[in-house]
């Protein structure tokens, strides 16, 4: 489970323990592909507040109220001159050009499906549809951020610090990955990641083993990332200092409007990506939390916020697990993060019901499996 982190100081609940950047990060090939618009170096939400939810209502004639809380400015986006792809300013288009693009910039063949990068990404999207659990595309990033790195050797350091598997632990973790009937496509998708992006330096990476210890890398370190422009404006509007008869009605307007865009399009809002964060890749998971992970400012900052009082020297956990599923049985958890995870959980919580016996209520039973996936690739300490 990793070394674990530890407060250093006393933390009050509510308190920020840290905000984080991440090493490396990218979005999920099919946010282009279903118009999920986000900043392609930061992932901030690139459609308005009001574009979001038009989007995810179905309805084009909706307009939100105070649409001065939305905090998205159209002005500043840009994009790269060659291969147009969408930065949210002039800052994210510099720094992704200075880190990765030079690399990863497919010019004038952005559309040319024969080119390698763009053969590599439609292999990925055909082996594994979407709600991503992982991304090619964060790979290829780390490949490209050594390439064009002046200290060459500090990178492969910083990035091989993720990854402390045994290799059938990394083989195990690829195939959870990729889904039993894709483990004959993970030579293919070595074979056309070595064509696009293939550098004698990182000769190791290409390898069949080094592969496998990539996909394991962003399988158990990667942070899921999530952005939205409409929970912003929702945000906002809910500091606005309104009269009592405004706020109810703005209030409603809300709620009905959550209600709705559930029934079209169900709960999850989010533009999605992943990335390599080192302090919150050090941190275990515990079914019984003190500290969780969000993103409040729209982008890829990690805040990471005690859920309770920590005292200095205490060790700080997340959940890998949503609210749902730690409200599972003992079983039932360890089984999902046996599966995702390849550890099984000793939490205080576990340690208590570790009498209870080793099988699931009927409800989990008919929920095994594919119910467990599915929750899981929604919760944003997967990748």
């Amino acid at each position: 489970q990793g070394k674990g982190l530890f407060a250093t100081k006393n933390i009050r609940k509510g308190e920020t323990v840290f905000v984080e950047r991440p090493v490396v990060s990218s979005q999920f090939l099919w946010n282009a592909l279903y118009n999920y618009r986000a900043c392609d170096h930061c992932l901030r939400a690139l459609e308005t507040a009001e574009e979001n939810a038009q989007r995810l209502l179905g309805k084009s004639s909706l307009v939100l109220p105070h649409p001065e809380q939305c905090s998205i400015r159209k002005d500043l986006h840009q994009q790269c001159p060659r291969c147009q792809v969408t930065y949210c300013s002039a800052e994210c288009r510099q720094a992704a050009l200075e880190q990765y693009h030079q690399v990863l910039c497919l010019g004038p063949s952005r559309d040319d499906p024969t080119h390698p990068l763009n053969k590599l990404q439609e292999a990925w999207r055909n082996m594994h549809y979407p709600p991503e659990t992982s991304s090619i595309m964060l790979m290829a990033r780390m490949v490209a951020t050594v390439k064009q790195a002046k200290d060459k050797e500090w990178w492969i350091k910083a990035f091989s610090q993720f990854c402390s598997k045994t290799a059938n632990e990394e083989e195990e973790i690829v195939h959870k990955l990729l889904g039993d009937k894709f483990k004959g496509q993970l030579e293919l998708l070595r074979l056309l990641f070595t064509e696009a992006l293939y550098d004698e330096r990182l000769s190791r990476w290409f390898t069949p083993e080094g592969f496998r210890s990539l996909f394991a890398l962003v399988g158990t370190n990667g942070q899921g990332i999530g952005t939205s422009s409409l929970s912003q404006w929702v945000h906002a509007c809910d500091a606005l200092d309104l009269p009592m008869l405004q706020r109810e009605e703005l209030d409603a307007f809300i709620d009905q409007l959550y209600k709705d865009i559930e029934k079209e399009s169900g709960e999850f809002l989010n533009c999605e990506g992943s990335g390599l964060y080192v302090l919150q890749s050090c941190c275990n998971h515990s079914c019984i939390p003190n500290a969780e992970t969000s993103f409040p400012e729209n982008n890829f900052l990690l805040h990471l916020t005690a859920l309770e009082d920590i005292e200095a020297g205490e060790e700080i956990c997340i959940s890998y697990l949503d609210c749902c599923q730690r409200e599972r049985s003992r079983h039932s958890r360890n089984k999902i993060l046996r599966e995702n995870y390849l550890f099984t959980c000793s939490c205080p919580k576990c340690l208590a019901q570790a009498d209870d016996a080793d099988v699931t209520s009927d409800e989990e039973e008919e929920g095994e499996g594919e119910t467990d996936d599915a929750e899981l690739e929604d919760e944003m300490t997967d990748v």
